[in-house]
């Protein structure tokens, strides 16, 4: 993977679940499936650029904490997207998944490393 600037990670991150949901067949469960799944990934990379802005150190922590907790929702949904829908939606969608992960992971230790 190309080594980005995390805000530049999480904006592409998000731009991706994005274009993953136009493709997924617009079911009753995805319907429901994709809003949440939008909402968590745009919120991982918001709100890491609100931590960015942060006004006090505890500000910082507050929002690295939220996008560590979207960054899990998200990849929730998406495992739930991949299990739920045809095969042809896996590799795109389990690629999304690990980068969530990684996400989530990267924000732990942030929040580790600021205590």
């Amino acid at each position: 993977m190309k080594n980005f600037d995390l805000e530049e990670r999480t904006y592409r991150f998000a731009k991706g679940v994005a274009l993953f949901c136009k493709k997924l067949p617009r079911t009753i469960n995805n319907i429901e499936y994709i809003k949440q799944l939008l909402k968590a990934s745009a919120s991982v990379a918001a709100n890491y650029i609100e931590a960015n802005e942060a006004l006090s150190k505890k500000d910082f922590k507050m929002r690295i904490k939220i996008c560590r907790k979207e960054a899990k929702e998200s990849a929730f949904w998406l495992k739930l997207i991949i299990e739920t829908n045809e095969k042809k939606f896996q590799l795109e969608g389990e690629r999304l998944l690990s980068e969530a992960t990684e996400l989530k992971k990267i924000f732990s230790s942030i929040v580790e490393k600021s205590k």
